[in-house]
């Protein structure tokens, strides 16, 4: 039974990087020439959310979207989430419908294809690097004032399995402020158990989300950023203990101001 599990596993990696893949290939043409102007983004975004969708209704995952606010066309706003799994960025697209440039790491640029249009597409960051941290913040403000909204992990990075919540960095959080938009906490419930990092883990099923009532950031000044960090986190934690009561969400620890 072991094996034959393990060999489910290998097999159903292997189908989730062939539907990666899959779509970019096919589309190819059309994602390129999405991309030769940044005011083209928004098509490139109902492009992604296509592709998303594609994945997570190939590999079983029926995902289901509860929100207690929607965000207002013209308006720009900041999404966190929690981050657990390999399909974090392919639910994100499809849980908001609004214009969203993500702030990852520089890392996963070097995946192939994907991370062509990743690196042109998205705001990079090297966690190592402050200089790199600092620019994030200036990419930023360019898409925030063309209109766009903008997505972070605040964990900074998939915690260790056994960890439900980690710290949340400020970076996010410090953006909002200063662009005075609102945060909007997202809560996925089950996707570390759909498709974590461990390789032998993971099957089709239920994908719980619940996108929060938005937390404003009018008023507020850079002394409030901690205060906003854990206003948030709150939320999140809150919401996965709702959606799995037998687990252990970790208590907040505040960490060096980093960005994502």
């Amino acid at each position: 039974m072991k094996i034959l599990k393990c060999l489910f596993w290998i097999l159903y990696r292997v189908y989730f990087y062939i539907l990666v893949c899959l779509p970019i290939l096919v589309m190819f043409p059309i994602l390129v020439v999405s991309i030769l102007k940044e005011s083209w983004y928004p098509f490139f975004f109902r492009l992604a959310r296509i592709w998303s969708k594609f994945i997570l209704i190939g590999m079983g995952f029926a995902y289901k979207i509860k929100r207690d606010q929607k965000p207002e066309k013209g308006k720009s706003y900041m999404f966190v989430a929690n981050h657990t799994s390999m399909a974090d960025i392919m639910l994100m697209l499809v849980s908001v419908k609004s214009p969203f440039v993500f702030v990852g790491k520089a890392e996963l640029a070097k995946i192939p294809l994907f991370g062509f249009f990743y690196k042109r597409t998205c705001i990079l960051v090297d966690r190592s690097s402050a200089k790199s941290r600092h620019a994030v913040f200036l990419r930023a403000q360019k898409r925030l004032k063309s209109g766009l909204s903008i997505c972070i992990f605040p964990e900074g990075g998939v915690p260790e399995e056994h960890i439900e919540l980690d710290t949340f960095k400020d970076g996010a959080f410090r953006l909002a402020i200063n662009h005075q938009i609102p945060i909007v906490p997202i809560t996925f419930g089950d996707n570390k158990k759909r498709l974590s990092y461990t390789f032998f883990s993971g099957g089709p099923g239920r994908m719980r989300v619940k996108i929060h009532k938005f937390i404003p950031t009018a008023g507020l000044t850079i002394e409030d950023t901690k205060v906003l960090n854990a206003q948030t986190r709150e939320v999140i934690s809150n919401q996965l203990q709702l959606f799995n009561p037998n687990s252990k969400v970790s208590q907040v620890v505040f960490d060096s101001a980093t960005l994502d």
